[in-house]
Order: C-alpha cells, then sequence, then structure tokens
C-alpha cells in the first residue's frame, strides 16, 4: 500500500504542476459557419499536423462551430457524415482568434452516394498489423479463437499454444488488458466469444517502453463500442452446423451526448466443439523398443458462454473525463472425452488395452472493475491519464476418469475424480503522462504498480473401490503471490522527413510460490531493464524505411509454477513446472512501406531461457508416460521476413495478399535429450479476395498455406485451408452473411515429437468445417465520436492458465 500511496502522490504532483504550467498558455479560438441543408448532421474534427484528433464539434442548425481554447499552431479540418468524410481543408495556422470563410457543402449529393470503399482486411498502422474482423465474411458466426487461428502468421498447436510468425509466449489482450490464461484454457475462453463482437486484432510484434514488457509479441483483440452520439445499437445472431450446432448472439447499446457517454453489452454463445487427437507413442530404452500406446482421444465440449459488460464517460469540461466500467464473463461447459487405448509389447503385440471416459463439469467467471481518468494538458494531445484496475478470476471443475484395463491377467476398474478450484486476484494502478512541447518534441512517462495473488486448491480422490478416498499423491494446494513495479519514459521528435523515439523501462519484480502440501516455497526477487527505440525516415512522399528494437519479458504463468498434475488419461497427465524462469528477447525490425499498402519487415529475435512447451518422456511406478509440461530451453533465434501486398486486380475484384518466410532454431536439454540450433525454414502463404458483385452482394475467398515447421522437439507437417463467403447488405442498416470455412476439412495439425528414448505422432482434428448463417442490423443516430481507451492491468491477466 505503501507503494499506492507514493504513486497516487507522484501523480498528484505531476498534475498541479501540468494545471499550473498550462495557465500560462496563450489559447485561441477557431470557428466557421457550414453550408449545406442539415448542416446539424455533419461532424467536424480537429487534427494537429501529425494526424491525432483533437476536439469533435457538432454544427448547430444555422451550421456554426467553434473551436476554443486552442494553442498556437497549425490544424486541419476533416469533416465527415455517417461516418464518411466529405471535406478536408489545409493547413490552417492559428496564432489569432480565427474565423474561416463559409464552407460549402453538398448536403444533397453526398446523401445520394452509396460509399462501397471500406477498410482492408489486413493494414498496417503505427507500427501494428491490424485485422478488421469485422469487415470479413469468412469470420461470420466463428469464435474469435477461430479467427485468430486462421490469422495470416499464426498457428496454433495440438495443445492450443498460439504462435505468432513462428515466436511463442505472446501477450495476449482483450481491449489491452491482459488475459488470465495460456494453452488450452486460454483457447476454450475465445471460443466463448463470438466474433461478431469483435472489431479488429491487432499484431505488435515490436512494442515500445511504454507498453507493459511482458511477451514476445502483443496480440490484441479490440471488441466493438459503438462511438456515435445520440443513442445507437447493433443485434447480432448467427446459426451455424459442422459436425456440431453453433449459435452465437449479441447486443450493444450506446448513449452518447456532450457530457456523458454511457455504453453496454451483452452476449450469449452456445457452441459445441470436438477435439479427435490420434496417438502413437513408442518407448524406447537405449534405443531398443520396449512399448507402444495406440490411442484414440474423442473430446466434446458445450461452451455455453454469457459476456456482459457496461460503462460510462463523464466528460466534466474541456479538459477532464472521468470513467468507470465494469465486466462479468461466465462460461460453463461439460467436458466428455472417451479414450480408447491399445499397449503393444516389446515384440509388437497387443499386451492389453484400455478405455477411459471422461465426464467432468467446469465453470469459469470473471468480474472487473476499473476506474479511471484523462486530464488534457493542451490542445495539442498532451494529457495525464490514471487507471485503477480490480480484477477476479474463479474456476471450478470436478472431474471423473473411469478407465477399464483389460489384459490376460484380466479386468480392472479405476476411478479417478478431482474437485477443483482456484482463485485469482489483481490490483493494478498505473498512471501516463504525455506532454507534446516546441518543435515537434514529445515526452511520455508513467509508473505502475501491481499486486497478484493465485490461489489453486486441487483434491483427487480415488474412487475404485466405491468411496472416495484422498490420493495425497496427486493432490495440491498452491498460492503464488506477485508483486510488479515499473517506470518508463520516451522522447520523441518529428523533423521534416525523419522522427525517432527513444525509451526505457525499468521493472522490478517480488515472487513467492507455495505449495501447501509439502511446504515448499520459492522466492524470485529481480529488477531488469527495458529499452526500445523506433527511428523512420520518409524517403519520398510513398515510401518510408523503419527501423525499431526492443527487449521484452515473459514471466511463466501462475499455472506454468504450478507443479499440480490435471490427468487426461492414466498414461497421460499435465503438470506445472515451479522451477520456470523467466525469458528474456531481443526483437530487432526493419520494415519498407510502399504508398502506406505495401509492407516488408525483416526481423531477428534472440531468446534467453526459451520457455517452451514439451510432451516428455517420464517413468512413474514402474510405467511409461509422458507429461505435457514447460521446461526453458538455452536459447532461441528467430530470422524473419514478412511480406504484405494487396492488389486491385479489377473494379471488383480486390485481393490482399500476405507472406511470413521465417527460421527459427533452439538449443536445449529436455529429458536427456540435447538439441542444438535445431530448427528449419519454413514459411505461411495467405490470400484473402473480396468480390464486388452489385446490389449490395460481396463475396470473399480465403486461402491459407502452412508449410513444414521444426519447433525444437516436435516437427508440424504442412497444412491448409479454403474459406468462401458471401453476404448482401441492406438498406435499413442490416447484413445477412454466409460462410464456409474449411471446405475442404484440411486444417488439421499433423505433428511428430521426438526424445531420445521416446517417439510420439499425433493428428488432431477440430470442427473446423463449418458453414454459418449470420445476421446483424444496427440502429440508432450516425454521429460519430472519439474512443477512448481505458485500462492498466496490461501485464497480468494473461498467466493464470497452464
Amino acid at each position: 500500500m505503501t507503494r499506492i500511496f507514493l504513486l497516487l502522490l507522484t501523480w498528484i504532483i505531476i498534475l498541479m504542476s501540468s494545471l499550473l504550467s498550462a495557465q500560462t498558455l496563450q489559447n485561441y479560438s477557431l470557428s466557421g459557419t457550414l453550408s449545406s441543408e442539415k448542416p446539424e448532421q455533419l461532424e467536424i474534427n480537429l487534427f494537429s499536423p501529425d494526424n491525432k484528433l483533437i476536439k469533435t464539434e457538432i454544427a448547430d442548425s444555422g451550421g456554426k462551430f467553434s473551436f476554443n481554447d486552442l494553442k498556437a499552431g497549425n490544424y486541419q479540418l476533416k469533416i465527415s457524415k455517417n461516418g464518411t468524410e466529405v471535406y478536408q481543408s489545409g493547413d490552417i495556422a492559428l496564432t489569432e482568434n480565427k474565423i474561416l470563410s463559409s464552407i460549402d457543402l453538398n448536403v444533397k449529393s453526398i446523401e445520394g452516394v452509396t460509399i462501397t470503399k471500406a477498410k482492408p482486411y489486413i493494414e498496417r498502422q503505427d507500427g501494428k498489423m491490424i485485422l478488421n474482423v469485422e469487415n470479413s465474411i469468412a469470420s461470420t458466426g466463428n469464435s474469435a479463437f477461430e479467427v485468430l487461428e486462421k490469422a495470416p502468421g499464426v498457428n496454433v498447436d495440438s495443445n492450443d499454444n498460439i504462435s505468432l510468425r513462428g515466436k511463442g509466449n505472446l501477450l495476449v489482450q482483450i481491449d489491452g488488458k491482459n488475459t488470465p490464461m495460456t494453452g488450452t484454457d486460454l483457447a476454450a475462453y475465445l471460443r466463448g466469444i463470438p466474433s461478431s463482437t469483435v472489431e479488429k486484432i491487432e499484431f505488435i510484434t515490436n512494442p515500445s517502453s511504454k507498453y507493459d514488457a511482458a511477451g514476445t509479441s502483443i496480440i490484441n483483440i479490440k471488441l466493438k463500442k459503438d462511438q456515435r452520439k445520440g443513442t445507437n445499437g447493433t443485434v447480432s445472431t448467427s446459426l451455424g452446423t459442422g459436425k456440431f450446432i453453433k449459435n452465437n448472439n449479441s447486443i450493444s447499446l450506446n448513449h452518447r451526448n456532450k457530457k456523458l457517454n454511457i455504453f453496454a453489452n451483452y452476449s450469449f454463445a452456445y457452441r459445441e466443439f470436438y477435439n479427435h487427437l490420434k496417438l502413437d507413442r513408442n518407448f524406447y530404452e537405449d534405443g531398443v523398443f520396449q512399448r507402444a500406446y495406440v490411442q484414440d482421444n474423442f473430446l466434446k465440449l458445450n461452451f455455453r458462454n454469457h459476456i456482459a459488460r457496461a460503462g460510462m464517460d463523464y466528460y466534466l469540461n474541456d479538459k477532464n473525463i472521468l470513467g468507470f466500467s465494469a465486466g462479468f464473463v461466465s462460461n460453463k461447459f461439460d467436458p466428455k472425452g472417451d479414450n480408447s487405448s491399445i499397449v503393444l509389447g516389446n515384440n509388437y503385440l497387443p499386451e492389453s488395452n484400455f478405455t477411459t471416459k471422461n465426464r467432468s463439469h467446469d465453470h469459469w467467471k470473471n468480474i472487473s472493475f476499473n476506474l479511471n481518468h484523462k486530464y488534457t494538458l493542451d490542445s495539442l494531445g498532451s494529457e495525464l491519464t490514471t487507471d485503477f484496475d480490480y480484477i477476479h478470476y474463479a474456476n471450478t471443475s470436478l472431474q471423473n476418469f473411469e478407465t477399464r484395463t483389460y489384459s490376460a491377467g484380466g479386468n480392472s476398474l479405476d476411478i479417478l475424480q478431482g474437485d477443483i478450484g482456484g482463485n485469482l486476484n489483481i490490483y493494478s494502478l498505473k498512471s501516463d503522462l504525455s506532454k507534446n512541447l516546441k518543435n515537434d518534441w514529445k515526452i511520455e512517462a508513467g509508473a505502475k504498480v501491481s499486486f497478484v495473488k493465485a490461489d489453486n486448491d486441487l483434491k483427487f480422490f480415488d474412487a475404485s473401490s466405491g468411496t472416495p478416498v484422498l490420493d495425497v499423491n496427486k493432490t495440491n494446494h498452491f498460492i503464488y503471490e506477485e508483486n510488479i513495479n515499473a517506470v518508463y519514459g520516451n522522447v520523441s521528435k518529428k523533423w521534416e522527413k525523419f522522427s525517432a523515439i527513444f525509451g526505457l523501462r525499468a521493472e522490478n519484480t517480488n515472487v513467492k510460490g507455495t505449495q501447501l502440501t509439502t511446504n515448499q516455497v520459492n522466492k524470485k526477487n529481480y529488477t531488469q531493464l527495458f529499452p526500445s527505440a523506433v527511428f523512420s525516415y520518409n524517403m519520398t512522399d510513398k515510401s518510408s524505411l523503419e527501423v525499431n528494437f526492443s527487449r521484452r519479458i515473459t514471466r511463466p504463468s501462475y499455472n506454468q509454477l504450478n507443479p499440480f498434475k490435471f490427468y487426461l488419461d492414466p498414461t497421460t497427465y499435465r503438470a506445472g513446472n515451479p522451477d520456470l524462469n523467466p525469458q528474456t528477447t531481443m526483437n530487432y525490425e526493419l520494415t519498407y512501406s510502399l504508398s502506406n499498402k505495401y509492407f516488408a519487415t525483416l526481423s531477428y529475435s534472440k531468446t534467453s531461457e526459451n520457455i517452451t512447451d514439451v510432451i516428455k518422456p517420464v517413468v512413474e511406478n514402474g510405467k511409461n508416460i509422458t507429461v505435457q509440461t514447460n521446461e526453458n530451453l538455452s536459447s532461441a533465434s528467430y530470422y524473419g521476413l514478412n511480406l504484405i501486398a494487396p492488389v486491385k486486380l479489377t473494379k471488383w475484384w480486390d485481393m490482399n495478399n500476405s507472406a511470413n518466410f521465417y527460421y527459427g532454431s533452439y538449443t536445449g536439454n529436455v529429458s536427456g535429450t540435447q538439441i542444438n540450433n535445431k530448427g528449419n525454414f519454413t514459411f505461411n502463404l495467405n490470400s484473402i479476395n473480396s468480390f464486388k458483385l452489385g446490389n449490395g452482394f460481396t463475396a470473399e475467398l480465403t486461402g491459407n498455406y502452412r508449410a513444414r515447421e521444426v519447433y525444437a522437439y516436435m516437427d508440424v507437417q504442412p497444412n491448409w485451408y479454403l474459406n468462401i463467403g458471401a453476404q448482401k447488405k441492406f438498406s435499413n442498416n442490416s447484413t445477412l452473411k454466409l460462410a464456409f470455412n474449411d471446405v475442404f476439412f484440411t486444417s488439421n495439425p499433423k505433428a511428430q515429437v521426438v526424445f531420445n528414448n521416446y517417439i510420439e505422432n499425433f493428428v488432431v482434428k477440430r470442427d473446423s468445417r463449418v458453414v454459418t448463417l449470420s445476421y446483424t442490423y444496427n440502429f440508432g443516430s450516425a454521429k460519430n465520436g472519439q474512443p477512448r481507451k481505458t485500462g492498466g492491468a496490461d501485464d497480468l491477466k494473461q498467466r493464470i492458465g497452464a
């Protein structure tokens, strides 16, 4: 609490000094008149020379508008109607109060024109690759996870671990806030979020020091939030079928006036999903075959997901905005797994077989609260923002595994029951200052303090005799506590053709892990620096170069450190590793841009103590089994080339192409198996084709190919998929979409895992071939407003899952 008090005191001092300095500024006004039949329906936006939105005004019925309290400098006016820009001024030099000449706008002609230009599916802005999900027909009726796994450069392995351009240990965020899970837990969470609630996905491969230092890269899933003035809303529903049924429904409401912005949204998803995993596991001793398991695992899940969020922004005056938001998520699902296994002896003949039935009940839920304040220091975008976040996560799982073994020695029945509960509480306070100075200098600084406590209590019982008996070898109670204190500073400068940003972030981390069942306590305390820099040069009006680098850290997730065992069947379980160390990565990128449409990015990264998901062999009670866990490899290197090239083939055919070529190499030792610079050259190709058919009809064809990839101990085989879709836009602001994904049912991961005394081959099939019909209706006003980003728990909520 002392750190929180000091941070608040620092924030108050900065605020007071900023208020005092603001009083010395000379302020001016910029006003004018619009000549049109319906001026009150036009939105006037005032921009700074670097294209940053400063203020928004609505003209009165006579067409008059005014921007007050402006600092001397250059500005631009942009006027839009129904979200479409209809006027843009040149540079306006403001050195005194200025009244512009009347601006003549032919509104009738504007209303009669149907604007067909939409955001491209893939674009790049401010160092981010952006996937505009709401413009994609193929995303119709999908979940956020299914959209993400089909994004260019993204790969998902058989354990639902997500990698971007060949690099794992990512930071996945929802609206700038980290999700509290990884692996299968994260996948389950994202599968419950309908794609109809997603606006876009941002891929930040080399974040600056302003961002939390966690993660090799950041994937930020931005949900829709209506910013139009007046009362607006959207309703959406979809029904899809593959092997099983899928239904998504959502509604969002927003009311905004000059003083108040109130928003609320709710979605419900019912999605049946399956994971069909076939395994061939071979165990050796000094190169001599000993035993094998030939296994067929079929897991069905039925997600019933409720997501609700509400909040408000109150505009005290031109300088101060107060905000509050609250969210709730409830996801219930009942895993139903059926496993059949054949055990082969050293002569490759069957010795026995067993079947395992998994009948479980899971419930995950979380609540979140955010309080925020924004203070505008001047008219050129200088501001001070403060966020306080509280997030609570809880999960319960009642598991029941029944295993029947058949052998020459007789039959047996083993029943394992699990009662698993977990709670996670996060407290975060953060403040950021952004100050624009003379001659295009800019300073950014901030501080953050966070506290985390995770409590996981796992009880397993042997119920084979009919009476459950506590199994002390599997039961565990693990408590994880963490405190992170961070400060950062950025300095940037813009010249005519050149700009530069230098940043430095310092993070102090204090962690304590307590395993109550064994009284084992692990403590770690460390402080690290994370520099970053960006240099950009405009070679011509249409071409530019950008060089950037940053140092990043990936801390183990809360459950990756928890040594509890989660059983899949008698020969397979998942376990955490309390000895995991954080990994650190140096990232370097060089990006060439042409016409802000074509991009080529060369990248290199070097990771120490690389956290790697492995499936390794172990011997327990004289039996060969496999464990899915995480280990630190010595190092990992990455070399990549990413290309984005949109092509307009005809007036009605647009093609958006992307390609990622990379080489990853890994060095380390797991289960007595040493690898040195093991990896391969591989690539991923993606093409999205959009067709304008007229009368509001459009169609889409998407193809993706992923080449073979060697990832440490895993050799992943190539796969591909093809999606098709069509949509019709109606004059009442509604849209009907039909999508057919993975038409040929080919996006199935297939790989081989190799250790010195173990070889595993597997193939995974999921419910990816799906036909979906959806309908969306937008209603309300069409006056746009300015979105406001809130939330400060940006480095914490990623790490609860295994």
